[in-house]
């Protein structure tokens, strides 16, 4: 499976100027931010080689990717949501609050967004008093919520087919390693330089030893401290 830019054409025919690619990194993770990269494209026909899915490249490509994907954009950026803002509104409201600071910063008007995946984290839910945060596929509820996003269209396994959320997974990514590997430093027994917060052995026994740092998403099922 390639990428390739049938989806962006697809809006650009229909009459969007700038269409943005986004896709997320750290969902998963037990601690650090959750960081989401747009990659906004004007209509053109070619992109950066080897750009793929951030997962399925090593480091020394993603960050080799980093220039020609700048280079190829109309715009670029990432944008974070912490793991405080993560326990205070739930991982999905900060997903948006992520996407939106980096929607936010790319200092170009985007028409239309592809968005990776099933699930429309990016807009704001219409208000329900009865909705419950849900901490993977719930609506939530966060700060600026009150904005709307442009026109979002789904595209499931958008990293591995679509040339601009491609482009925003490895931006995402690789920024975001960075900053664990920069925090790591500071919480060295957690093994944050290899495992960049997710759940490896090192890190859920260093839980079990030392508790939760202040980087830790509390909120969460962490394991339990010992002794």
């Amino acid at each position: 499976m390639t990428v390739s830019l049938e989806r962006e054409t697809a809006l650009w025919d229909a009459g969007a100027r700038i269409v943005a690619g986004i896709d997320e990194v750290g969902r998963g993770a037990l601690a650090g931010p959750v960081s989401v990269g747009v990659v906004a494209l004007g209509r053109c026909t070619a992109w950066p080689d080897g750009l793929t899915d951030s997962k399925r490249l090593t480091r020394a490509r993603r960050e080799a990717l980093i220039e020609p994907i700048r280079a190829f954009a109309a715009a670029s950026a990432v944008g974070h949501a912490s793991a405080d803002e993560i326990d205070a509104h739930g991982i999905v409201a900060a997903l948006r609050l992520a996407g939106r600071r980096a929607l936010g910063s790319l200092g170009v008007a985007v028409d239309a967004v592809l968005l990776d995946g099933t699930h429309d984290w990016l807009t704001p839910p219409a208000p329900d008093l009865f909705a419950q945060v849900d901490a993977w596929g719930g609506a939530g509820s966060g700060p600026g919520d009150d904005w709307a996003p442009p026109p979002v269209t789904m595209v499931v396994k958008g990293d591995l087919t679509c040339a601009s959320i491609a482009g925003g997974s490895v931006l995402a990514k690789v920024e975001r390693d960075g900053l664990m590997a920069a925090a790591h430093d500071s919480h060295p027994d957690y093994g944050w330089s290899g495992n960049k917060g997710y759940g490896a052995a090192v890190h859920l026994e260093a839980l079990r030893r030392l508790g939760p740092s202040p980087l830790h998403r509390r909120s969460w099922r962490l394991p339990a401290r010992e002794g």
